[in-house]
């Protein structure tokens, strides 16, 4: 990191002035975020506690709840306590933190869909060799690919925004610190530079959205292939929640990133904001458990197990 940097603390962007909407903000924003704390923690404890989900696609969902979990614990917290606090600073530490582990939690997300979605199509369209294909050992090696994989994507995002240093004011527009916002305040054009990590980005994206488009057009092929109505619907039940993450990620994903940098805040970049950062790992445990029958039922027995212990 450059030493050279005139900014010790960043000003992130209020949702408010007023005193009576910053005590509003906080509460929704604690609802939020205790929603997607317990949506992902049921998940994570349905699957690390019930044997009949010790399977590659419930391994996957178990690290795709630890992501979600990660992303809305970088952003939330902070803003929530800016808000009951009265405050918008973030010391210059936190801001690169926030950063990465936002880029981190992002990244590994995208390379663990792509992940699930070749368990999918192994397990639809290659049935009999997917216990040998999808053994434990491949899905560790696959999981800690994809985390390794967010881990050097992060490290190149954050250096690479905070090279240069800052001395055009220290006013975020946005509610985190977000990388467009931090490299409009940077004293050189460091565009230039991070257009060179945002290309080999969107090269390893579009690879990743192309393989889990293709998988998808293989799987769609099998299932109509199917003759039993039952069978069908099987398939669709196992493939439809992913699928709907999926479209979920790529729609706020491509917002966050085709929207243009304002120099001014907004109500609407705020909104997007929300919308991208908050929405995906809030409703992906709503999506995956609700047309999933194992889980569903696996929850059941979490919910009775701990009703059981409490007597």
């Amino acid at each position: 990191m450059s030493n050279g940097s005139t900014v010790t603390e960043f000003l992130l962007l209020g949702f408010s002035d007023v005193r009576e909407l910053q005590i509003l903000h906080f509460l929704v924003f604690l609802v939020i975020y205790l929603a997607g704390l317990m949506g992902n923690l049921l998940i994570i404890s349905a699957v690390a506690l019930d044997h009949h989900l010790h399977t590659p696609m419930y391994f996957f969902l178990g690290n795709l709840s630890i992501l979600d979990l990660g992303a809305i614990s970088v952003t939330i917290p902070k803003s929530m306590a800016n808000s009951l606090l009265d405050t918008r600073s973030i010391s210059y530490h936190a801001c690169v933190a926030q950063v990465f582990l936002f880029v981190l939690f992002s990244s590994t997300d995208f390379a663990l869909l792509t992940v699930m979605a070749y368990d999918r199509y192994m397990a639809i369209c290659r049935p009999l060799h997917y216990e040998q294909v999808m053994n434990r050992r491949a899905c560790v090696h696959m999981v800690t690919g994809a985390w390794l994989s967010g881990i050097v994507y992060a490290a190149l995002h954050t250096e690479n925004t905070f090279w240069f240093p800052f001395c055009q004011a220290n006013d975020i527009n946005q509610f985190f610190c977000e990388i467009p916002q931090l490299l409009r305040l940077a004293c050189s054009d460091s565009y230039r530079s991070e257009l060179g990590v945002m290309a080999f980005g969107a090269v390893l994206a579009f690879n990743c959205f192309a393989f889990i488009l293709v998988s998808y057009v293989q799987i769609f092929k099998a299932v109509l292939r199917i003759p039993s109505e039952q069978g069908r619907h099987k398939a669709f039940s196992t493939c439809l929640p992913h699928l709907a993450v999926i479209s979920l990620f790529l729609s706020t994903g491509c917002i966050a990133n085709l929207k243009p940098t304002s120099s001014a805040p907004s109500g609407l970049d705020l909104a997007l904001s929300i919308l991208y950062t908050i929405v995906p790992p809030v409703m992906n445990p709503v999506l995956y458990s609700m047309r999933n029958r194992e889980l569903k039922e696996a929850l059941k027995k979490l919910f009775k197990w701990r009703l059981l212990s409490r007597k």
